[in-house]
């Protein structure tokens, strides 16, 4: 059973960025596929980027396109997520998530993922 880890959350102002990252023990990740999710209060986990298990194929939600990016390093079996301009809408707990059916393409579809994180609360304040 793989278990993932994120950091790198925090309180940040609007137009600035952080740094996601999602740490895998138990298992390496290196051959899933990895996505990013995040739900902020009162509403439903929605997707933010997902990345094919070599990184050459990486999917993204509309409202972060041109803002944020998602790569990986599998030799240390981690995932991160780059995030600029940040909008206080954007304010949630970030999940990571791993696919570990093989071949699989990156999906936004959250019930496609076999593993979740605790999260990484991230505020943005205006």
């Amino acid at each position: 059973q793989v278990q993932l880890v994120e950091s790198g959350g925090g309180l940040v102002q609007a137009g600035h960025s952080l740094r996601l990252s999602c740490t895998a023990s138990g298992r390496t990740i290196s051959s899933y596929t990895m996505g990013w999710f995040r739900q902020a209060p009162g509403k439903e986990r929605e997707f933010v980027a997902a990345i094919s298990w070599r990184g050459g194929s990486t999917i993204y939600a509309d409202s972060v396109k041109g803002r944020c990016t998602i790569s990986r390093d599998n030799a240390n079996t981690a995932v991160y997520l780059q995030m600029n301009s940040l909008k206080p809408g954007e304010t949630a707990v970030y999940y990571c998530a791993a696919d570990w059916t093989r071949g699989s393409r990156p999906s936004a579809v959250a019930g496609q993922y076999h593993a979740w994180g605790q999260g990484t609360q991230v505020t943005v304040s205006s």
